[in-house]
């Protein structure tokens, strides 16, 4: 019988033939992945010796920790975190991996997103490896039960498939594509289902771009999202995967939850507007609209076609007196490789703050707003105090938009610029 890519996955690591959504499992994950933060890992850490007498974990090459956050340690609170993570690391045998960049991009980097492969996490923004077709799901506090044990508990999800058609106009980018599925779906369309994302605007997309549409799939409702791995996939995994899997596919026929077409060819440049991931406006509703502070960065951008479209607008121009803009690449890798393009001089002759690699400005934790100013940013959540005063307001755009806005001091269409 047929099977989605998920299923086919779940089965695998269930050592089942076949699965179907609504099955009762345990699975095995091939990989089990955290960054310390604290009431996740360091709660993780003594429930496993205390409540569970487990001093190790089995099989630590499936685990990864990233430090992440708190990056640099501002308190001697922050850095006693870093240091029991380190130490823990370092008597598991597990990899902890330290100012490389922000974890969900560097579990890329480093093949623990493996085309058919298998991956928990806490955060679920880990859903951007189905970029490269490995099922990521974020487990929040139940990742407790990957540390104590070889298999978690899961129920078989549902999928919902969504076809993105037509042509993209320049200036729209990835990030206008996943909103846009939200504002027409609705942010609960595939509420604890899985996003399996296809057409020719998705086959298309760099895996960049797909990065950026899977990672935000919980705020569509979804469980996590993925891709059918294709040629780029494939070709981005080979040579970094951890584990040797044969890559596995949809079949024609499979049973989804339901099925969308979505033609985006008339798609303009949007804004997502405060205090909600789901209020999406056409981008011209807020043209002119005056800002204070600009982000590109977070594990939803930062990547080298989001730098290379900031810098396509800032070459030759000022950041507007009065703002500042952040600019924050997702890994060390990428932020080299910006430096080896040039694009780091021309963020910095713009007036640009370019700073490693970090989860802390997409948190709150640094540069933060006071009350009444405004922000537009490529993070990952625009809710009240996401970004410092819970009376600043921060606008989600795509990372040309953000460019463009620092330049104006004001929320600007980037289509001029290109």
């Amino acid at each position: 019988m047929a099977s989605t890519l998920t299923e086919k996955i779940l089965a695998r690591v269930a050592g089942r033939a076949r699965v179907q959504a609504g099955d009762e499992l345990l699975v095995k994950p091939d990989f089990v992945i955290a960054y310390d933060f604290p009431g996740y890992t360091d709660v993780i850490f003594k429930q496993m010796r205390e409540d569970f007498g487990i001093q190790r974990v089995q099989d630590p090459k499936r685990f990864a920790l990233f430090i992440d956050h708190m990056v640099p340690a501002a308190t001697p609170k922050e850095e006693e975190l870093h240091i029991e993570t380190r130490q823990w690391g370092r008597a598991q045998d597990v990899p902890v991996y330290e100012r490389k960049g922000i974890g969900h991009q560097v579990s890329a980097e480093l093949g623990y997103a493996t085309p058919g492969a298998f991956a928990v996490h806490f955060d679920g923004h880990i859903s951007q490896l189905g970029a490269l077709g490995t099922l990521a799901i974020g487990l929040r506090r139940n990742l407790l039960e990957a540390f104590v044990q070889d298999t978690v508990s899961l129920r078989v999800p549902a999928t919902v498939r969504i076809d993105v058609t037509g042509t993209l106009q320049p200036g729209v980018m990835a990030r206008d594509v996943f909103h846009h599925l939200v504002r027409v779906l609705g942010p609960s369309a595939c509420a604890f289902k899985v996003l399996e994302l296809g057409g020719p605007v998705i086959e298309a997309m760099s895996i960049e771009g797909r990065q950026t549409v899977c990672g935000q799939a919980m705020f569509i409702g979804a469980t996590t999202a993925i891709v059918n791995p294709d040629d780029k996939a494939l070709a981005y995994a080979k040579g970094r995967s951890r584990i040797a899997l044969e890559p596995v596919c949809s079949d024609p026929g499979a049973a989804y939850d339901r099925v969308h077409t979505i033609d985006v060819s008339a798609l303009e440049p949007i804004v997502v507007v405060p205090p909600s991931p789901a209020k999406t406006r056409d981008l011209k509703d807020y043209a002119g609209l005056e800002i204070h502070a600009g982000y590109l960065g977070s594990c939803a951008s930062g990547r080298m076609e989001d730098l290379r479209i900031a810098a396509q607008v800032l070459r030759g121009r000022q950041v507007a007196a009065g703002v500042s803009l952040n600019i924050v690449p997702t890994s060390q890798a990428l932020m080299s490789q910006a430096a080896a393009e040039g694009l780091i001089q021309v963020f910095s002759d713009a007036g640009a703050f370019v700073s490693s690699p970090s989860c802390d400005y997409c948190f709150g934790r640094i540069a933060t707003m006071s009350a009444g100013q405004r922000a537009v940013s490529t993070g990952t959540l625009n809710v009240p105090g996401r970004m410092g005063h819970p009376d600043s307001e921060i606008f989600i755009c795509n990372a040309a938009v953000v460019a463009a806005s620092a330049v104006e001091g004001r929320i600007a269409d980037p289509r001029p610029y290109l």
